[in-house]
């Protein structure tokens, strides 16, 4: 049997914990906890809060476009909208003229959730941006964009 030699890290870490990668996830977590936490207040989970948001900016969106904003899956979606739609914050028409992708919308009762849960994630955000020194914020959010670029090549 051949010895297969180890692969060599990206960067110097010592640790996995000190890796890119790690550290992205860890701080995901911490924001995705925060948020979970932050929702349960309002009656909303972190998917259906991203969907009510994506919505109020782009109105009118089909199941596939909130799924790609919102990077879950279409059925997970169909799930997420079915649960808004129930609780009267969304609406979707029955039928559509042409084509199959059904245009969703919030309700009034969507928009006065979104508003009150909004104070809640707009203050987590503002806690992480706290933690970046202000000269660095821009080039922080640069990183990221670069970094979510290199990954879809």
């Amino acid at each position: 049997m051949k010895e297969s030699s180890q692969a060599e890290p990206p960067h110097p870490a010592k640790d996995v914990l000190d890796h890119v990668g790690y550290r992205l996830k860890r701080a995901h977590a911490a924001l995705r906890g925060a948020m979970d936490q932050a929702l349960r207040e309002h009656g909303l989970t972190v998917p259906q809060y991203a969907c009510l948001e994506v919505l109020a900016a782009r109105p009118g969106m089909s199941n596939a476009e909130l799924a790609r904003a919102t990077f879950v899956t279409r059925q997970s979606m169909n799930v997420v909208l079915r649960g808004l739609q129930e609780d009267g914050l969304l609406a979707r028409p029955d039928t559509v003229g042409h084509g199959r992708a059904r245009p969703v919308t919030l309700t009034e009762a969507g928009w006065r959730r979104l508003h009150a849960a909004q104070a809640s994630v707009y203050a987590i955000e503002a806690r992480m941006v706290r933690a970046v020194p202000a000269e660095r914020l821009a080039g922080l959010l640069e990183d990221l964009d670069r970094v979510a670029r290199a990954l879809k090549d």
